[in-house]
């Protein structure tokens, strides 16, 4: 799991000290493909404090996310239609869906699973009224 964060750490330093410009009609499927990748980092993350992590189900989940995200991405194109929103929205939400049941295992691990339970029942209590 640290792999992953650490080469995402990397790439994200690369991009940063040697730029390089995308041509305009390729960056809605560059940021698609981002979304996929970071989708898979954090599943990964999530599944590894979990102790489910597999090296092979995080590769092929990897290759798949980019690659369905953007051939749905350029079938949107083709067909005139913006799929690519929907494909922001699903990532977007496994995204927050894994950080949340990431933070939830942090805080059960630190502050005890009964208790960590009691800080997002009163938080969501208070949120609602």
């Amino acid at each position: 799991m640290w792999f992953a964060l650490v080469g995402l750490l990397i790439g994200i330093g690369a991009g940063v000290w040697m730029p390089y410009e995308i041509p305009v009609e390729f960056t809605r499927y560059t940021a698609i493909g981002i979304l996929g990748i970071l989708d898979s980092v954090f599943g990964a993350m999530r599944a590894d404090l979990q102790h489910k992590y597999n090296h092979t189900i995080f590769l092929s989940g990897l290759l798949t996310n980019m690659i369905l995200a953007v051939a749905i991405t350029y079938l949107g194109d083709k067909l005139s239609l913006d799929l690519y929103l929907a494909v922001i929205i699903v990532f977007t939400l496994r995204i927050f869906s894994n950080i949340g049941t990431m933070r939830y295992w942090v805080l059960a691990k630190t502050l005890g699973k009964k208790r960590a339970e009691q800080e997002i029942s009163e938080k969501s209590a208070i949120q609602q009224s």
